[in-house]
């Protein structure tokens, strides 16, 4: 790790962790105050696996000093921060949603009215054309894979400054959806159209049965153990489902070889995320605004931290300030 961009992603990749500790130290503090609680099974061998590959990553740095693969630590190092923060702030969202503030259905649905995006008639398009149903309900499941693999990919072409500010704006971009959704609770479209999923038999409504079971339960005071690996998503406003496609757009778009397939999948993503119930069409232009602000956020960050160093540096074509544009 002898390269300039290996040095400056090895402290952003420390610079993350202040992200996660920090929403780390919110769920104790919130299981602490509310009285829910986390299955240890679950939660403790998601931490121990993420544990094992930082430990690797880190062990290989230490061994092997500035002659350490930045691919291999980059790659597993971050995919284990990305495993930590998942197993974070799922919990962390039931959490937000148990201080029970009033639910605004009723107002995202009116700003969707207002935009002239009534969701009904498009729910029940997608309904009327099975096809198409089936293919955003697979798209909608797209969430999953690019957080493991999109470490990999821009490790193994050498982009590690881009993969820490993509981990960067994707802490940031999940603590603010949390944050929100805490004090702009929804359930989903469907709630606020007082329309059950069984009349729309041919979209897929798991997701937001999902939802509608946690939020009631957690306002009633049913839900008192969090399983990590049941839990939905309970977050509608704003939507990270829309965040996260546009975040993954702008991580692999300069790999030529397999940027335009994540756009496409990105916006398949997007397109399905109004459609299973469990958000508003604002809920989407909400996330896609958070994710922009958010990328723009950390490159920001990196830019204001790059400026001092790069301006004493003898060679600026290898600089710091060099980075900052090229990322």
């Amino acid at each position: 790790m002898l390269d300039t961009d290996s040095r400056t992603a090895w402290q952003l990749f420390h610079l993350n962790w202040f992200a996660i500790l920090g929403m780390g130290a919110l769920l104790a503090l919130g299981l602490a105050s509310t009285g829910l609680s986390l299955e240890p099974v679950a939660f403790g061998a998601t931490v121990a696996i993420a544990t094992a590959l930082l430990a690797v990553a880190y062990g290989h740095r230490m061994v092997k000093g500035k002659l350490a693969n930045p691919k291999l630590v980059f790659s597993l190092g971050t995919i284990g921060q990305v495993i930590l923060t998942c197993a974070i702030a799922g919990p962390l969202s039931y959490v937000a949603g148990k201080l029970n503030w009033p639910l605004e259905d009723q107002a995202l649905l009116a700003i969707d009215r207002a935009l002239g995006l009534d969701p009904e008639p498009i729910a029940r398009y997608v309904n009327d054309h099975p096809w198409l149903a089936i293919c955003l309900a697979h798209a909608y499941g797209l969430i999953k894979f690019p957080l493991l693999g999109i470490p990999v990919v821009l490790a193994l072409t050498g982009r590690y400054v881009r993969l820490q500010l993509f981990m960067l704006a994707m802490s940031l971009a999940l603590a603010v959806t949390i944050t929100i959704s805490a004090v702009v609770p929804a359930i989903g479209t469907y709630y606020g159209l007082n329309l059950p999923a069984a009349h729309l038999p041919e979209i897929d409504t798991a997701v937001y049965a999902g939802q509608l079971r946690d939020i009631l339960a957690l306002r009633d005071g049913s839900l008192h153990q969090l399983r990590l690996f049941s839990l939905s998503g309970i977050v509608s406003f704003p939507s990270f489902h829309a965040a996260s496609a546009v975040l993954y757009m702008w991580a692999l778009w300069p790999v030529r070889w397999l940027g335009g397939i994540a756009t496409a999948l990105s916006l398949s993503m997007i397109a399905a995320t109004p459609v299973i119930g469990a958000h508003y069409i604002i809920d989407v232009a909400a996330g896609v605004a958070l994710a922009a602000a958010s990328i723009w956020a950390a490159k920001f960050y990196f830019g204001c931290r790059s400026a001092p160093r790069a301006a004493a540096a003898t060679a600026p074509s290898t600089g710091l300030a060099t980075l900052a544009q090229e990322h």
